[in-house]
């Protein structure tokens, strides 16, 4: 049985990609799972994985060794206890403000001590602030953390990454097909190529059989021998 392997960064939602991936394709095995700590790109480079989700800020992670498609942009929130200065700001808290409070750095909490919902809980004791992307905010919310935009914040990215060097890329390419938006009966799915070229080698061989056919048949009328050549009359004596 075929397979692909997919992981994501946290915050990522994959899961409409991967729902029309199996409804297309029932007979492939998808394996699909979060990395809430580590370099995701390292699955790249260990055959881990062969496609990922990536969450990057600046420069595109690119490089000779994978190629990567921006897909889109995540805005920067703060994310605060209850009773905190950030909850009296309605929509939106300038960048300065944000930067006067204690920050909190999400390196400093390893899964081995507890990952993000223990950061979070540092968060609601008010002691720290913490900058993140608004789907990491989302996906571990709390109802006593208040979560604000940040103005002139910095965003960040998201893309699909994939090895440059991949021995089997079909299964690979009709997923990358998919999330980028491609239809079923898209003419750039490498599946509907593949059944174009198909169709167009039979209906090649299906028109030369046609015309040998009625090459044959042209040959079948026309006479065998040449006709005679007709004989020229004989003159008349003066």
């Amino acid at each position: 049985m075929q397979k692909l392997r997919i992981a994501y960064a946290t915050g990522v939602t994959p899961g409409k990609w991967m729902d029309r991936f199996q409804e297309r394709y029932p007979a492939i095995e998808l394996k699909a799972w979060r990395l809430d700590e580590g370099e995701i790109l390292d699955l790249l480079a260990t055959g881990e994985a062969d496609a990922v989700f990536v969450r990057y800020r600046g420069d595109s992670p690119k490089d000779a060794t994978r190629h990567v498609i921006p897909l889109y942009e995540e805005l920067e929130v703060v994310c605060a206890g209850k009773d905190h200065d950030v909850e009296y700001y309605e929509e939106s808290v300038p960048l300065d403000i944000v930067e006067s409070f204690p920050q909190l750095d999400l390196a400093d909490y390893p899964q081995s001590v507890g990952g993000i919902p223990v950061a979070m809980e540092v968060v609601a004791s008010g002691a720290q602030v913490l900058r993140t992307a608004q789907s990491i905010a989302r996906l571990f919310a709390r109802k006593d953390v208040v979560v604000r935009l940040i103005e002139d914040g910095s965003p960040t990215q998201v893309g699909i990454a994939w090895p440059t060097a991949t021995e089997d890329t079909a299964v690979l390419e009709e997923f990358i097909g998919i999330v980028r938006g491609r239809t079923a009966s898209s003419s750039r799915q490498n599946s509907v190529r593949n059944q174009e070229q198909k169709a167009k080698r039979i209906n090649e061989q299906k028109k030369a059989k046609e015309k040998a056919k009625a090459k044959a048949k042209q040959q079948a009328k026309s006479p065998s021998k040449k006709p005679q050549e007709a004989k020229a009359k004989p003159r008349k004596r003066r």
